[in-house]
């Protein structure tokens, strides 16, 4: 078992209905969260009990560039990463622009992949000093079964899975641990706040409660899959 009280998570996205829901459980273990948004108007959204909350631009490499540097730089600890960021875009994939898809691509994985890149020897000196550190993505139900008028969204979320799948095996040496989590769809908002297109009806979700509280317990217990049959 993963032991959370006194360890330091590092909650992406920690803003957003499930990252905030996810940031508040593991501080309830006893966890010291700290906290990104992507805005000044968007951290007021971040839960009170973290500490620090920081800003990050997941589509400027040199904001990314700018919070790993201030990490290491701080010399902090990080037992663990918890990736909850994420934009959707509804529609016809021939109807997307460019830079919808950029948006997509940059917020939902390319943008974490670099912020995991560079805090991944934290996490290696996590694992040197005797603790369990993990990685934590969120992909989605959409990894397993992509979506007609979703296959932009899709294809991001397919590409964190296959990079969550790989990193896991490259990092098991190192004794960092890889989730990836995939819930089905959850009542967060997210569809409401599509940066393209309108979303279909969807029928009632997971409430994003029980999804946090899901992926806390795997890390807890340990479990390095989360399908969505496990939700």
């Amino acid at each position: 078992m993963t032991e959370l009280k006194g360890k330091n998570i590092l909650v992406l996205g920690a803003s957003g209905v499930l990252g905030s829901t996810i940031a508040t459980q593991l501080a309830s273990q006893g966890a010291t969260v700290m906290a990104t948004s992507s805005s000044i108007e968007s951290a007021e959204r971040v839960p009170h009990g973290a500490n620090p909350r920081l800003l990050v631009d997941l589509t400027n490499q040199e904001s990314i560039r700018v919070l790993i540097d201030y990490l290491i730089d701080s010399d902090v600890k990080i037992d663990g990463i918890v990736n909850a960021t994420g934009v959707v875009a509804f529609g016809n994939f021939a109807e997307l622009d460019a830079a919808t898809l950029n948006k997509l691509f940059a917020v939902n994985v390319t943008g974490p992949m670099q912020l995991i890149q560079g805090l991944v020897g934290l996490l290696k000196a996590s694992a040197a000093s005797g603790n369990d550190p993990f990685i934590v993505n969120i992909s989605g139900v959409v990894a397993e079964s992509p979506m007609a008028g979703l296959a932009a969204y899709s294809a991001s979320k397919s590409a964190l899975y296959a990079f969550g799948q790989a990193i896991s095996r490259e990092l098991r040496r190192d004794g960092i641990r890889v989730i990836d989590a995939r819930p089905g769809h959850t009542e967060t908002g997210l569809a409401n706040r599509a940066i393209a297109g309108q979303a279909p009806a969807f029928p009632a979700g997971l409430t994003p409660e029980s999804v946090a509280q899901r992926i806390v317990t795997a890390i807890v217990q340990d479990e390095k899959d989360l399908p969505s049959s496990a939700f």
